[in-house]
């Protein structure tokens, strides 16, 4: 019998005096009722943790106990004791004439909106990766941006971990360049994984106490850029930062860019490529979070994200120093001489546009550095740019990876995929400045894909374009399957060609590689070379390109599926949740 106002009558009152608590069904919700130090109490049945029926649970000195994981709620406010459970639902309750009655839809103490926001930061401080499915799920379900969550994650990564920018930050801002590859279900599983990447990166790290930028006014771009370069030359971290956020506060985007890209490839392909790639996807993630422009968003954000990449810079390992660059043919010094020389080709070019050779791409695959250095010198020349170059260096990086032998051990498959992910982050900073210092990074790039070339051998053939009259579902379906299953790289390679040759659509391509992805425990390198390959296919203008950009983390995801699938088991349990749909079973 409902009343006059919000309330509803829901149970008798010396009945549930009685039995300590009774089960309702009220505005389409399952509300507990109990009945303790006599008072009443009313809270929503469903244990936020998992679902459990809290009627089922145990009340003493004002504490409601769930059975199931033990999470405890205080009885009147149902705020828990156990931060992986979320607060308990409480709705208001009156007693009238020996009844008790109930308002089963009271206003929320906190719009969705931010009590999910604040349930992802619980999430992602105490490292919990269901309360972090839960708020990004809610966060969607309630209309909001996919910048809001991703900020949370980037401002709690670039703060609680000393050694800053690293693997997790990196795979968030990689999941949402290709967020609109997904679908629905997907861009949640995408987000979820680069947040659950940022909390695991920083669990147990102290955190990041930022310096402050120097607070000079009148120092110009060039000065800048030697006190940048000079710092990460003796690896002098707080030197670095506090430049760089003056930099930060004083130059626009394409400027700072330049900066960080002289300080990257003063030394040789740092970090085995991850420097290099740091600093682009701290600049990607900006994009997304709408502080790439200091004039038009937050300069602390700014600052904050691109100080975190400086420990990247001054504790690399530098590749001159490594034999592999100096024996038995010196590619350091040829790469520095390249450099002595950069000035005077780019002054004698020939002509204001490069008309690359067709032959270019092999040049890169050479065996020997030498034909190499002269393709680039003579492309420079020509009047190449950074961009022009990249390109090519960028394909001739997808090769090595599509025709990777796996007669090779199993972690050389690293050693390709760095070079791949490095020439992509070149070719991705090359959008954003025109610096010199990419010929260099470029460069680096190509010596690279020629270290790289022992492991073509024996080449795994690339599937040519053929005709096909096999239904190109038919094919993607098998192609998902090949996943489910070891050691079927070759496999998937072959159905990934065979797909395109049938005629297949590449957005569901995408959607279905992007699913196969997502539902695994995919690792840094997996993440990082399906997202590399998703940007190549979509800034590729030829077919042949584009043909490699997909071969290429196929192939890759091949050889390091299946998994155990841990956390997609995780995020169905959150999704089931959201649903209203029951976990635990009597």
């Amino acid at each position: 019998m409902a009343t006059d106002d919000r309330f509803v009558e829901a149970a008798d009152l010396e009945s549930l005096r009685d039995e300590g608590r009774t089960l309702v069904s009220e505005g389409g919700r399952h509300i507990a009722l109990f009945h303790h130090e006599d008072e009443v109490y009313a809270v929503d049945n469903r244990c936020p943790h998992m679902g459990f029926p809290l009627s089922d649970g145990t009340v003493d000195e004002g504490v409601l106990t769930c059975h199931w994981h033990h999470a405890r709620f205080e009885l009147s406010c149902g705020d828990t004791f156990d931060p992986w459970a979320d607060d308990v639902q409480t709705f208001p309750v009156e007693v009238r004439d020996g009844m008790v009655y109930v308002d089963p839809d009271p206003e929320p103490d906190v719009p969705p909106e931010t009590h999910w926001r604040n349930r992802l930061a619980d999430g992602l401080q105490e490292d919990i990766p269901l309360v972090m499915a839960k708020a990004i799920i809610g966060l969607d379900a309630a209309g909001v941006d996919y910048s809001v969550p991703l900020g949370t994650v980037v401002d709690f990564g670039t703060t609680y971990r000393r050694a800053g920018w690293g693997s997790g930050l990196t795979i968030a801002t990689a999941m949402a360049n290709v967020l609109d590859d997904f679908d629905a279900a997907d861009r949640r599983r995408a987000l979820f994984t680069g947040a659950r990447h940022v909390a695991d990166d920083c669990a147990g790290e102290p955190p990041r106490f930022p310096q402050h930028p120097l607070s000079t006014t009148s120092v110009s771009k060039d000065r800048l850029k030697k006190w940048l370069r000079d710092a990460v030359e003796v690896r002098d971290s707080d030197a670095a930062e506090r430049t760089l956020r003056a930099a930060v506060a004083h130059l626009d985007a394409a400027d700072v860019a330049e900066l960080l890209v002289a300080a990257a490839t003063d030394s040789i392909f740092l970090d085995t490529g991850h420097t290099f790639d740091f600093l682009n996807k701290a600049f990607e993630v900006l994009d997304h979070v709408g502080a790439s422009e200091r004039e038009e968003s937050d300069p602390d954000r700014m600052a904050d994200v691109l100080a975190s990449t400086v420990e990247s810079l001054t504790d690399a390992t530098r590749s001159e120093e490594l034999s592999s660059w100096r024996q038995p043919i010196d590619l350091a010094a040829l790469r520095f001489a390249f450099e002595d020389d950069l000035p005077d080709l780019r002054a004698n070019g020939d002509a204001d546009s490069w008309d690359r050779p067709e032959d270019f791409v092999e040049t890169l695959l050479s065996d020997d550095p030498h034909d190499i250095d002269d393709a680039i010198r003579s492309a420079v020349r020509d009047g190449a740019t950074p961009a022009d170059l990249a390109t090519p260096v960028t394909t001739a990086a997808m090769r090595r990876v599509v025709q990777f032998s796996t007669a090779n051990e199993f972690s050389d498959w690293n050693t390709v995929h760095h070079t791949f992910t490095y020439a992509n982050a070149v070719e991705e900073m090359a959008r954003r400045t025109d610096a010199d210092e990419l010929y260099r990074a470029v460069y680096d790039g190509a010596m690279r894909v020629y270290l790289n070339r022992f492991l073509n051998m024996p080449s795994a053939p690339i599937p040519e374009p053929s005709e096909t009259d096999r239904d190109p579902e038919t094919i993607r379906a098998a192609l998902l399957e090949t996943f489910d299953v070891e050691g079927e790289v070759d496999r998937a390679t072959k159905l990934a060609g065979e797909y395109l040759d049938a005629g297949g659509d590449p957005a569901a391509l995408k959607e279905s590689l992007g699913h196969a992805l997502l539902r695994e425990d995919a690792g840094f390198h997996t993440l990082q070379a399906v997202e590399a390959g998703f940007r190549q296919f979509d800034r590729s203008d030829s077919e042949t390109r584009r043909r490699l950009a997909v071969l290429a983390p196929t192939r890759y995801m091949a050889a390091h599926f299946p998994t155990r699938r841990e956390n997609e088991q995780t995020f169905t349990i959150a999704a089931r949740l959201h649903r209203g749909e029951r976990i635990h079973e009597n």
